[in-house]
């Protein structure tokens, strides 16, 4: 937790780290008089400076989390940054299970409710669209023809309907098969043609594509099923004729679906039946104070109460893993977040890439010297209960509590992959302001800071920035944030589907060669 206002204009995390974050932008030399410091440096908001004198090659401790070593020797009030702090790798115990705590779960009788829709099948949508998938590049541009078919004026007939949504991409051919590649994307495909949010699915292929249409469907056990209310309709365009009559049939096959979709109506149902993707982008020095333990406050509640939170982006866990595995149930569970770890050093193995130090400059101007600061926060939107599962990419996830997700840290990859994986509800903390959305799961967007928040009030839902400010806590905060996420699972629109953000969020992950 915070040490609650250590001055007017720093911040000091933990007893133990040898730097302050600064709460407000500092001018050189400015005294501060109740910490005995000056600054030595300008020095931006969420950025750190020496709280005592730290030697060339000491440890840089922040929330008592090791970011790196010095590289030269720095007095107290030296600006810490990049341009003096090395990234360097160290062990980390994993200790798996040490720190696993028991859940105090809400009794089932008592649980919060959110207003969904129920599918035939047990499992509840936060929305109610209809999805057409291509299965390949070539045949994006008619999904996306057959989706604009479908206005507002159009479907003012249909209320219980939020739209007709193309999911295109640009993969599905020109690439090993059989490949991991090619399972990650059938399996993202299927996680989509399956989702809780989508009332019927149409997927559309070419004809001669690697990603076969009917193979797609048979692999992944889709299938057409309108007495259990799952609506599905393929075609191939070489066979139906070509764009124009492709684009044709696609909205009547559409128009069949609509009335069938616009049966469904919200009822009360369990916040048990909440699957939350947890998403960070555009992170700051605040990320790791504010949002993200905010979000991980709320998850915890959500956990309590039956539901899940999927933790992802593998490579902003590297260098505190071992928060991780510290609270998994098993050794097994432990290991497999480890192994997901080891695949990445070797995917990522001579790449000027994130998961080997670097970050954006998003992240460095925001405060991140390197990846091991950037992960420490970014692992916090996890919360605090026990670690169930580890998952593969879009994997779908049978576990409630508290999960992984393995994925890039590319903010549309890693949400695509938590849809397909089951997530009906998206949270997304951002220091920088990320101007994300995404369908047919909404996305809830977390300011780090009041001055981003202000400035970009149009794309943010809640500001954390409340807690560095004085005016709440991260519990309260996390309470004011699960509470709005009932309201948006129950309908209530985001700031991102206000501004019609999710048609060019669907990124599925690609892997290996494109030949």
């Amino acid at each position: 937790m915070i040490t609650p206002h250590t001055s007017p204009v720093l911040l000091h995390l933990h007893p133990n780290d040898n730097v302050y974050v600064a709460k407000t932008a500092l001018a050189l030399g400015q005294e501060i008089p109740e910490l005995g410091v000056r600054t030595r440096a300008q020095v931006p908001p969420g950025h750190k400076i020496a709280a005592r004198r730290i030697a060339e090659g000491e440890q840089v401790r922040k929330y008592d989390t090791v970011i790196g070593v010095a590289t030269r020797d720095l007095e107290p009030g030296d600006y810490v940054h990049s341009h003096n702090l090395k990234i360097v790798d160290f062990y980390r115990d994993p200790a798996f299970g040490a720190d696993v705590r028991p859940v105090d779960y809400v009794p089932e009788g008592e649980r919060a409710t959110f207003q969904g829709f129920v599918r035939a099948d047990g499992r509840v949508g936060t929305r109610n669209f209809i999805g057409i998938l291509s299965s390949v590049n070539c045949s994006a541009t008619v999904i996306r023809h057959i989706a604009a078919h479908f206005t507002p004026e159009r479907l003012a007939a249909y209320p219980h309907v939020d739209g007709v949504v193309a999911f295109a991409q640009t993969s599905g051919c020109g690439m090993s098969s059989p490949s991991e590649h090619f399972d990650v994307l059938r399996r993202t495909l299927a996680g989509y043609a399956r989702h809780p949010n989508l009332a019927g699915v149409l997927i559309v292929g070419l004809g001669c594509e690697r990603n076969q249409v009917s193979a797609l469907v048979e692999s992944q056990g889709l299938k057409d099923d309108p007495a259990n209310g799952r609506l599905l309709r393929t075609m191939v365009m070489q066979e139906v004729g070509g764009t124009r009559l492709t684009i044709e049939a696609g909205i009547r096959a559409v128009e069949e679906m609509l009335p069938i979709a616009n049966l469904a109506t919200r009822q009360t149902v369990s916040a048990s039946h909440l699957k939350i993707g947890l998403e960070c982008g555009g992170s700051d020095g605040f990320s790791g104070i504010t949002a993200n333990p905010a979000l991980g406050a709320a998850m915890d509640i959500l956990v309590r109460h039956g539901g899940t939170a999927i933790l992802s982006e593998t490579p902003e866990i590297h260098g505190v893993e071992f928060m991780l595995t510290r609270r998994a149930i098993s050794p097994e569970v432990g290991q497999k977040l480890l192994d997901r770890l080891a695949w990445w050093e070797r995917y990522a193995s001579g790449q000027n890439a994130q998961f080997n130090g670097v970050v954006g400059h998003g992240n460095q101007a925001g405060g991140l010297a390197n990846i091991f600061e950037k992960s420490l926060g970014s692992a916090m939107k996890g919360g605090t209960t026990p670690l169930r599962a580890v998952y593969e990419y879009a994997e779908p996830i049978t576990e409630s509590g508290f999960v992984f997700m393995d994925s890039p840290g590319y903010d549309p990859v890693a949400t695509t992959g938590q849809i397909a994986s089951g997530a009906n509800l998206i949270c997304f903390t951002t220091g920088r302001g990320s101007m994300f959305g995404s369908k047919p799961a909404p996305t809830i967007k977390l300011a780090t800071n009041t001055p981003m928040y202000q400035r970009l009030t149009e794309d943010m839902d809640i500001n954390c920035g409340l807690i560095v400010d004085g005016e709440c806590t991260v519990p309260e905060m996390g309470g004011r944030i699960f509470e709005q996420i009932l309201r948006h699972a129950s309908g209530e629109p985001t700031k991102s589907e206000a501004l019609g953000l999710g048609d060019n969020e669907f990124v599925p992950w690609h892997l290996g060669i494109v030949s």
